[in-house]
């Protein structure tokens, strides 16, 4: 389920770079803090406390009730490097299974 998560947030959030309705990038932060709060109570239970602190703080940088106003070319910057982590993490993940 983790890899599913991480696949559809890469693809919300470099589907932000194109120009959308506001209410997509509504859709995508709420998706976002879903998503990260999942994988970051995930990582809790696995005792993975840094993987923890970086779900949670994503998961509040993305959340929809107390918007954090970094201007659109920010947000497209914050985006990319994101959704390159996620896609990134899957490999890392991956190869220690191998391991």
């Amino acid at each position: 389920m983790n890899r599913v998560l991480k696949i559809v947030l890469a693809i919300l959030l470099f589907l932000c770079l194109l120009d959308m309705p506001y209410g997509f990038y509504q859709f995508v932060r709420f998706i976002s803090l879903i998503g990260f709060g999942i994988m970051a109570y995930q990582a809790n239970g696995e005792n993975k406390n840094t993987e923890m602190i970086i779900y949670g703080a994503l998961a509040l940088l993305f959340q929809p009730f107390f918007k954090i106003a970094l201007g659109r070319e920010i947000w497209n910057i914050v985006d990319v490097l994101v959704g390159f982590w996620l896609i990134i993490s899957l490999f890392i993940d991956r190869t220690k299974k191998q391991i």
